[in-house]
């Protein structure tokens, strides 16, 4: 556990710097809430992101991540409609909506490997609509975690996999693509 707090620690620290800190904080390196002697990291870098194409609707979207996720061999497991439930409790919001993967198969290899993994599980693309009305899709940049653990060979592929294949979901999502 204490390995993977500090590889968890270091990530940050890796992508810590000025440039992400002094935005935030009072120029001095700083950022609001981050402890002295921590830095903070430009929390986009944590997240994968691409607009919907031109002419493509976020129900285009959702059917074809669906529709791929299928051909891909990674299980649909749940979907929340956030913006959905925000409109019945009275709350104004852009469209938002988690759209949860999982191929069982690659979560038990992963987990057989180390239990942290099951915090990651299951794997989510997020659909937003950002204040200017543009949709788009999202997900956890899973190349920064893959990066920066060591893992064996074998897990190394699982996590390779995984993370192609839902980048590939994403993409044709934001294209349309069946």
């Amino acid at each position: 556990m204490k390995k993977i707090l500090s590889m968890v620690f270091l990530m940050a620290l890796a992508f810590a710097g000025p440039a992400a800190a002094g935005s935030q904080g009072a120029g001095d390196g700083s950022a609001k809430g981050v402890p002295e002697g921590m830095q903070a990291f430009d929390i986009n870098q944590t997240v994968l992101k691409v607009p919907l194409a031109e002419g493509v609707s976020a129900e285009d979207a959702i059917d074809a991540i669906k529709s791929k996720a299928i051909a891909l061999n990674m299980k649909f497991v749940a979907h929340q409609p956030l913006s959905k439930e925000l409109a019945a409790r009275g709350v104004e919001s852009g469209r938002l909506e988690i759209f949860q993967f999982c191929n069982p198969g690659d979560a038990h290899k992963m987990v057989n490997h180390n239990i942290i993994f099951a915090a990651y599980m299951p794997c989510r693309i997020a659909l937003v609509e950002d204040g200017e009305g543009q949709m788009w899709l999202m997900m956890m940049n899973l190349d920064m975690l893959i990066n920066a653990t060591p893992l064996p060979p074998d897990v190394l592929e699982v996590a390779e996999g995984v993370n192609e294949t839902l980048k590939t979901i994403m993409y044709a999502g934001a294209e349309g693509e069946f």
